[in-house]
C-alpha cells in the first residue's frame, strides 16, 4: 500500500482471473479516522457516513469467504476490535485494520476476513443511490459483473471528509 496524507493508504487491485477487482480506482484505508472510545463508535460512523451521503448502513463483521459487489462501492468503519482482511482474491493484499479505521472498497474488489479478535465489528454503507449485490467469483458471474462494475459511478462525496478528501482526489 502507498501512504497518502493524513495516514490514508491506497492500492490498486488488478483482476486476478477469478475476481474482477478494480484497477480504475484504488482501495483506500483511512487510519484512525474516527475516535471510537466511549462505546459510541458505531453511532459515530453511522452519523459520519450519513452526513457524507453514504447510506444503507448496517453493523456486523466481514464475511470469511471471498466476495465482492458489482453494483456498488462499499465503506467499512471499524468500531470495535481488529482484523486481518484480504483484498483481491487468494493471492491478494492482506491488511490489518483497527478500531477507528475506515476502508473504502471499490466495486468489484474481493474481500474476506482472514482473522479477527473476538470483538471485531464494522459499520458498512454504500454511496447514495447505489444498491449492492453479492458475488463470490463463481463461474458464470462474468461478464455481467464486469459490465456492472464499469457502470458504477464514483461517489458524490468522500465518506470521511465529504466534498474534499482522498477519495475525491484519487478517484
Amino acid at each position: 500500500m502507498i501512504t497518502f496524507q493524513n495516514s490514508v493508504e491506497y492500492t490498486y487491485i488488478e483482476d486476478d482471473g477469478r475476481f474482477p477487482n478494480n484497477s480504475r480506482v484504488p482501495l483506500l484505508v483511512y487510519r484512525s479516522a474516527v475516535e471510537v472510545s466511549g462505546g459510541n463508535g458505531a453511532r459515530a460512523f453511522e452519523t459520519l457516513f450519513q452526513q457524507n451521503r453514504w447510506e444503507g448502513s448496517w453493523r456486523n463483521g466481514v464475511y470469511d469467504v471471498h466476495h465482492y459487489h458489482s453494483t456498488a462501492h462499499e465503506v467499512l468503519g471499524v468500531y470495535s476490535g481488529s482484523a486481518r482482511v484480504q483484498f483481491g482474491g487468494e493471492s491478494g493484499t492482506v491488511c490489518e485494520v483497527f478500531a477507528g479505521d475506515v476502508v473504502v472498497i471499490p466495486a468489484g474488489v474481493s474481500h474476506r476476513r482472514v482473522s479477527s479478535n473476538g470483538d471485531f465489528r464494522v459499520v458498512g454503507a454504500y454511496p447514495r443511490g447505489q444498491r449492492w449485490d453479492m458475488n463470490y467469483g463463481n463461474e458464470g458471474e462474468r461478464p455481467q459483473t464486469d459490465k456492472n462494475i464499469a457502470s458504477v459511478p464514483n461517489p458524490d462525496a468522500d465518506p470521511v471528509y465529504g466534498e474534499k478528501g482522498p477519495l475525491k482526489e484519487l478517484w
